[in-house]
């Protein structure tokens, strides 16, 4: 008998809920920490960026009028499917980071366990960033979190699954629609992410994954002008580059090299925005 030639997959984007090719048709080679053939994942072209910006700005509304109780149910749930799926997602991790099976199942735990993390936040984040003010005058004033609407960013580098969930459930926690770029290099964990994202109770659209070049891929999000707000912590030294271009949008930017403790709430905050809201006093 014939020895069986595997099946290799190529990894799509997910845009607006469904998983689909790149515009421009283009694929580029994933390999593994030892120089191996890993995957193929579809490289994403600028169209590509303004396809996944419209779904996320068309998302965001209605991810922001759910209550905040529900967006932390549905975050959990995304939890619980990479739970059922935590076997696959180290695999992943362990051909991409290099680590041995069980650090690679540990980070895994460790990304699922952020996940739970920013689900119990969702409906927190209005009595911890918000509150009554004291103001001279017969009226309630008080100050309210919001989003920033929507946010781009661009994953670390080097670490291919936790710092993609940081990066994308931060900002999906305070009530933004993300497009996230997955590492360059590492991009098959975030990616099965944002496939589990889809068979979720995350409404079409309101995470979108992009797997591609920081240069080109990272231009186009930082230029675009319906994008709120980007990280930048993945971009390396092509960061200054990209704030500038940031800039002609005036957009919120977060640059990299910020050190956030274990449990921080900086990052939650980097795409808030506070609504002030005064209102008379009744008689």
């Amino acid at each position: 008998m014939s020895e069986r030639v595997g099946v290799a997959k190529t990894y799509k984007l997910v845009l607006n809920g469904a998983f689909v090719r790149s515009e421009s048709g283009r694929v580029y080679e994933v390999l593994d920490h030892a120089g191996r053939f890993w995957a193929n994942v579809a490289e994403a072209s600028r169209k590509d960026v303004r396809d996944a910006v419209v779904a996320a700005r068309a998302a965001q509304a209605r991810w922001w009028s759910l209550s905040a109780y529900n967006r932390a149910q549905v975050i959990f749930r995304l939890a619980e499917m990479a739970e059922a799926r935590r076997d696959e997602l180290a695999e992943h991790v362990q051909r991409a980071e290099g680590r041995d099976a069980p650090a690679a199942r540990e980070c895994v735990a460790r990304g699922i366990d952020r996940i739970v993390w920013y689900a119990g936040w969702a409906d927190k984040l209005a009595q911890v960033l918000g509150g009554a003010n004291a103001v001279a005058g017969p009226f309630f004033n008080f100050s309210l979190p919001t989003p920033s609407g929507v946010v781009a960013v661009i994953c670390a580098q080097d670490s291919s699954f936790e710092a993609f969930v940081d990066a994308a459930l931060a900002p999906l926690c305070a009530g933004n629609a993300v497009v996230a770029l997955a590492s360059e290099a590492r991009p098959t964990p975030g990616l099965l992410l944002g496939e589990m994202s889809v068979t979720s109770d995350l409404p079409g659209g309101v995470l979108n994954v992009l797997s591609g070049r920081v240069g080109s891929v990272g231009a186009s999000l930082a230029s675009h002008e319906d994008v709120d707000g980007i990280d930048l912590d993945g971009a390396g030294d092509r960061a200054g580059e990209l704030s500038v271009l940031a800039a002609g949008s005036i957009k919120r930017v977060r640059q990299p090299g910020t050190d956030f403790a274990a449990n921080s709430t900086a990052r939650l905050r980097s795409f808030v925005e506070t609504a002030t809201v005064w209102h008379t006093v009744g008689r």
